[in-house]
């Protein structure tokens, strides 16, 4: 029964710690750049610019050099982890970390940006692309993103920055297909990626905006904060400690009562014998 009991709790407790995971990873990301000086932070996007426009003039942008998968990996990582800022979807009520690269260890736990497409700090001739899983038991992540439609909005925050688009062009593709992650000049253009339909994940679903002027009104939407996780925490760990310990003393008794009536059937037996000596 404990196992069972675990076994329903993973899902929840793994969604937890991963979203634990996620809200202190961008706490810590806006921490280290508060601390940066404006000319610091300023010397970063201008790498992080001039980079976008070696790529969009590299014809081979899909395949790197280790030199170039150097500086990549460099570029923006003021923290010595890989993240390069966070991504919010107020549709979907999602902030993700997003680290470099797309390797699996990073989209299971948030966003990865695709090596080989432009660093997502806007500019003319740009095509940033973010990938992440959908439908996993273990971690929301880009779950939900099916729901988007044209006209809805997600931004980029790098730095002390924000980078804002607008739904255009939702996709539905093969994985080999990459024709739609092209970058094309003059434009701003930003695409959000994840597996398609749910549970067979045979194709991509493909979520592009055109970058937009921030808001005016500051993104109210409701998100994961690192205190507000750790009262679910709190709260889930509780019950589940609840229902463990009720287990165990129903458990108890039933051991108990089989003990009883055990005993009572050897007396029971022993009473038998005495009786027909």
């Amino acid at each position: 029964m404990i196992g069972a009991i675990c076994l329903i709790a993973y899902p929840t407790f793994s969604d937890w710690w991963n979203r634990m995971h996620q809200s202190y990873a961008v706490a810590s990301y806006v921490e280290q750049t508060e601390d940066l000086s404006g000319e610091e932070k300023q010397q970063m996007l201008d790498v992080a610019h001039v980079y976008n426009e070696a790529l969009a003039a590299n014809g081979d942008r899909w395949h790197l050099t280790d030199e170039q998968r150097q500086t990549y990996e460099n570029t923006l990582d003021i923290t010595g982890t890989g993240i390069m800022g966070y991504v919010t979807i107020p549709r979907i009520k999602v902030k993700l970390p997003v680290y470099h690269g797309t390797s699996e260890g990073v989209l299971q736990i948030a966003a990865g940006h695709l090596a080989g497409t432009s660093l997502p700090v806007g500019g003319e001739t740009t095509h940033a692309v973010i990938s992440g899983h959908t439908g996993l038991p273990s971690a929301k992540l880009l779950t939900g993103l099916d729901e988007l439609q044209k006209g809805d909005t997600f931004a980029f925050h790098v730095l002390d920055e924000t980078y804002t688009y607008q739904v255009d062009q939702i996709s539905v593709v093969l994985p080999s297909d990459i024709s739609k992650l092209n970058i094309e000049s003059g434009k701003d253009y930003a695409t959000l990626i994840t597996c398609t339909p749910y549970g067979v994940n045979s194709h991509r679903l493909l979520v592009r905006g055109h970058r937009i002027p921030n808001p005016k009104v500051p993104d109210a939407t409701t998100y994961d904060e690192p205190g507000y996780m750790t009262a679910v925490a709190a709260l889930v760990i509780g019950l589940l400690v609840s229902i463990i310990g009720f287990a165990c003393v129903w458990l108890a008794q039933l051991w108990r009562r089989g003990r009883i009536v055990k005993a009572d059937r050897v007396a029971a037996g022993r009473h038998s014998s005495g009786r027909r000596a």
